[in-house]
């Protein structure tokens, strides 16, 4: 199977990589391809020829799109709807990652698949109308992979953040009041991996099981690092203004995804286990 990878470079797309190993894979970061411009989109999957096209290029900064909001939209909207237009072209299967952020986080309880999406940030609301463009560009050939909380070994990630502020603050204050799903890349990757394999079109909630709190997710950082978890106290939204808004509970439930007899997700917990001497290296 011939698989191209849009955002290569990202957190996401590194492990995408290593998943899809045994495959031939075009593996295309930031430098090499920019989504929002159509022309080069429709040339370098026409060139690439692949069955599928696993869309992982977004701008993903929440807080910067919403002083962005035009960025936001061209590679979040713009961007989806030009790599849709060429999957299209090239008669190949696209997956592209999508985000609990499309929900307003008002329920008690996982969103289902079909939940209607509400959006409060420009992020959201451009993810949300990145999933409508790749759908409608490409009908009947797109999979649309929401996932939550990812973290991994390359980029950026909360992860990776407190672990560093473990060895340089004696106390750490965080959000007690957001809950979701912390989801490992190579988890989600490998997933992606096997949904490809049988491309089913549709969306899909894609997470490692479970939920908890920032807070919840930092104490087990520091427990499973060897560290006292006590250090970790819990704080409100309100002590740390952000300029996008996020929501209070955005777990997301994967009745489809077992349904559709795909192998589900191991706890949050488990993930992180195996996760954090990677990260930490």
């Amino acid at each position: 199977m011939r698989v191209l990878i849009t955002g290569a470079g990202g957190q996401l797309g590194a492990d995408l990589i290593l998943s899809f190993g045994e495959h031939d894979v075009i593996a295309l970061a930031h430098a090499d391809l920019d989504v929002g411009d159509r022309d080069a989109c429709l040339r370098a999957i026409s060139e690439a020829h692949p069955d599928v096209i696993v869309h992982a290029a977004a701008y993903t900064d929440v807080d910067g799109c919403e002083s962005d909001p035009e960025r936001a939209w061209r590679d979040n909207v713009t961007g989806s709807q030009n790599v849709a237009e060429a999957a299209r072209s090239s008669a190949a299967f696209l997956i592209a990652i999508s985000s609990d952020y499309v929900f307003d986080g008002t329920a008690t309880e996982p969103y289902a698949e079909d939940a209607p999406v509400s959006p409060m940030s420009v992020y959201g609301k451009s993810k949300a109308a990145g999933e409508r463009a790749a759908m409608e560009a490409n009908p009947g050939a797109t999979a649309i992979v929401r996932s939550s909380w990812i973290y991994g070994a390359t980029g950026k990630n909360f992860v990776k953040t407190i672990l560093r502020l473990a060895g340089e603050r004696e106390a750490l204050d965080v959000v007690d009041d957001q809950t979701g799903a912390p989801t490992w890349s190579l988890d989600l990757a490998r997933a992606i991996a096997a949904l490809s394999a049988a491309r089913k079109p549709g969306i899909w909630h894609v997470t490692n099981a479970g939920a908890t709190t920032w807070f919840g997710f930092t104490r087990a950082i520091f427990e499973l690092r060897g560290l006292d978890p006590d250090r970790v106290r819990p704080t409100t939204s309100a002590m740390f203004a952000r300029p996008a808004p996020r929501p209070a509970y955005s777990v997301l439930g994967d009745d489809a995804w077992r349904a559709a007899g795909f192998t589900p997700m191991r706890l949050w917990r488990d993930a992180l286990r195996e996760a954090l001497p990677m990260i930490a290296r």
